[in-house]
């Protein structure tokens, strides 16, 4: 609890700081957001078991050919789930999330992949199985998403980490879709945080073993600790990178930095990691931010 609240705090802090350094510099917001959307979607689709690279995804996304066969599948999960992060950046603040919302945007990520469960929950038989649990009867997946929504609505008085974890590990627990659960239920963070007017978060792949365990921990005993850290170290990885850019500092690697300041660059990554020093990954390399 005392962890949580701590980095809370901190989340407030820098959010305040994002607010004062972004005043005025809409044009390098836009190009952070642009130049994340790749990023995004690999990661998103890497935890789902895709085997695109972040290269790859890159050259999907500018309709660049590449050095090998590539399934139609693939290329569409890459495709649709860019198209779903850029809509939602400019969606969120319009409309509240609702279930038509999230039904929308299955429809829109599913499309072309699998058309006769696009845009629609599982019915009746559909049933689901994630390792060794198995997701609630169909039936249950509408009224499920409603309390969970309505939950989350009802507690605006709690801090932002809790309540995106808590919603994410509802909406995966239920798993209201035939495919792209994990998918879904990452951009629904995103909706809600940029509805909230904080930043974006991105859960990468190198924390998907953690991000498993997450779930296990929720699924068997009703816990959301695990998921409570994930997501205020992303909350506080993306202030951390914008903050880089939005304060004009120089941006040099972790590395570099490590030899410059004569410091134990694994000692570095570990305080990174923690984010316990103003670090960030950056296409899976670790950067900060210097005074130039």
């Amino acid at each position: 609890m005392t962890k949580i609240l701590n980095a809370y705090g901190k989340i407030s802090e820098l959010r305040e700081r994002y607010y004062k350094a972004s005043a005025g510099k809409e044009a390098l917001l836009s190009l952070i957001t642009e130049a994340e959307v790749a990023d995004q979607v690999y990661n998103s689709n890497a935890i789902e078991n895709s085997t695109l690279s972040l290269e790859e995804t890159e050259k999907i996304l500018l309709q660049i050919d590449l050095d090998r066969f590539i399934s139609e599948r693939e290329i569409f999960e890459a495709k649709n789930l860019a198209r779903v992060v850029e809509y939602i950046g400019k969606k969120s603040k319009e409309q509240e999330l609702s279930l038509p919302v999230i039904l929308s945007l299955h429809k829109m990520l599913i499309s072309n992949i699998r058309d006769d469960i696009a845009g629609r929950f599982r019915a009746e038989n559909e049933f689901v199985r994630v390792g060794s649990y198995i997701a609630p009867n169909p039936k249950e997946v509408a009224e499920r998403l409603e309390k969970m929504l309505s939950e989350y609505n009802a507690t605006s008085h709690e801090n932002i980490i809790r309540r995106i974890a808590k919603l994410h590990l509802a909406f995966e627990h239920t798993h209201p879709f035939c495919d792209g659960n994990g998918r879904i239920g990452r951009v629904i963070n995103n909706y809600l945080l940029l509805r909230e007017g904080f930043v974006p978060i991105n859960i990468k792949f190198i924390d998907r073993q953690k991000y498993y365990e997450a779930f296990r921990d929720f699924d068997a005993k009703g816990a959301t600790d695990i998921m409570e850290e994930i997501v205020g170290k992303a909350l506080t990885n993306s202030y951390h990178k914008r903050l880089a850019y939005l304060e004009g500092k120089k941006i040099i690697t972790l590395v570099e930095y490590a030899k410059s300041n004569k410091l134990s660059h694994s000692n570095l990554i570990n305080k990174a990691t923690r984010q316990t020093i103003e670090a960030f990954l950056e296409k899976g390399v670790w950067k900060i931010g210097v005074e130039d």
